[in-house]
């Protein structure tokens, strides 16, 4: 079965703001906003779509938007270089607005992972439109960015399921990796910052021989996929990654692919997004035959109304389905980083897959 990467964008497109942002799910009550970790992966699979200008609308909003609180950054920076304490509530939005303002309703504010991803994100964007040198809309909050994260990447902080505060998170510190080091064509002087955060990983984040989520715990997260695709802290092919994909294999694919063992979000189903992304990762192990099996599963899960964030099918804690329901409703849907991920793996599946004339556009 054929399908057409514009096609896919659909959904995306339809949801874009006015102002360039995404919200994460326009149905679902806590996700109308605009998260940079979220978004910059919808921006990506545009991208990936030929959908450029629309990508290219998002990045230059969170330039826009992260530019704006330079000042606060400024004072941020001062504060840590006195040594005073710092509230939660004083660092940079974990989300935003549509409009790109802060929102004080008291969500789990300190997660630096957007900040790396947002820059990431950005340097695909330039690189697959064949620019190479940074435009100067873009530079004041790439700038921004680079102050913040400077100053406070060796802070533990929540991680990219906005839980766990106060640890070192691996997703977290890849995050941050792939973004430095992306912008090194870009912006000189970054090699060893980006070196330094490999070392912190390799030292501290690594037991076993495997990766683990965050570091003096012994377990996985599906999310330590992204170390090796498509963050590239390890390649595909690095012993400590493999022996991690197996274990993200044995503990969490159970038809999808779960968050972690000991989740209770929704009851701890399967992750639409996550599950996608095993299969991005199974291509670029050169492994076909299983990455177009969880595609087939993907596919499978919208069933007319959009990808949800997880499913309910074999649930690691049922207890807590119930509860999370009478919290806030049934599980987010459509989520668009669900769908960007689907248009992702349709397109390595595609990239990767014999040439046949009129297949993938």
């Amino acid at each position: 079965m054929s399908l057409n990467l514009r096609t896919l964008a659909a959904p995306l497109l339809q949801h874009q703001a006015p102002s360039g942002a995404f919200p994460a799910c326009p149905t679902f009550s806590q996700y109308p906003y605009s998260w940079l970790r979220d978004s910059t992966f919808i921006a990506y699979a545009l991208d990936r779509a030929g959908e450029h200008a629309a990508a290219g609308r998002y990045y230059r909003w969170a330039a826009q938007t992260i530019a704006g609180r330079a000042e606060q950054v400024a004072n941020l920076v001062a504060l840590r270089r006195r040594g005073d304490a710092i509230p939660e509530h004083a660092f940079l939005p974990c989300r935003f607005a549509l409009d790109g303002e802060s929102l004080d309703d008291g969500w789990p504010n300190f997660q630096l992972d957007g900040y790396g991803q947002w820059l990431w994100g950005l340097a695909e964007h330039l690189r697959l439109q064949g620019i190479h040198a940074l435009p100067q809309e873009f530079r004041p909050g790439v700038e921004v960015t680079l102050t913040y994260l400077k100053t406070f990447w060796r802070e533990p902080c929540y991680d990219c399921w906005e839980e766990f505060p106060y640890r070192w998170h691996t997703s977290t510190l890849a995050s941050l990796y792939a973004g430095v080091q992306a912008m090194q064509p870009f912006v000189p002087g970054l090699e060893p910052f980006s070196a330094a955060i490999h070392a912190f990983i390799r030292e501290h984040l690594v037991q076993g021989g495997q990766l683990v989520k965050f570091a003096g715990h012994p377990d996985v997260d599906a999310s330590l996929l992204w170390v090796g695709v498509p963050f590239g802290v390890l390649s595909v092919d690095d012993p400590v990654y493999v022996q991690t994909v197996q274990a993200i294999e044995q503990t969490l694919l159970r038809g999808g692919v779960h968050r972690y063992a000991r989740d209770t979000y929704y009851g701890g189903g399967s992750w639409v997004l996550l599950t996608a992304w095993l299969g991005w990762v199974y291509i670029r192990q050169g492994r076909h035959e299983e990455a177009q099996a969880l595609l087939a599963w993907v596919r499978a899960q919208d069933h007319g109304d959009g990808l949800s964030e997880q499913t309910t099918d074999g649930l690691l804690n049922p207890l807590y389905l119930d509860y999370w329901r009478g919290q806030w409703g049934e599980s987010a849907r459509p989520l668009l980083w669900s769908h960007a991920m689907h248009l992702i793996l349709e397109a390595e599946v595609a990239a990767h897959a014999s040439p046949t004339p009129g297949v993938f556009s």
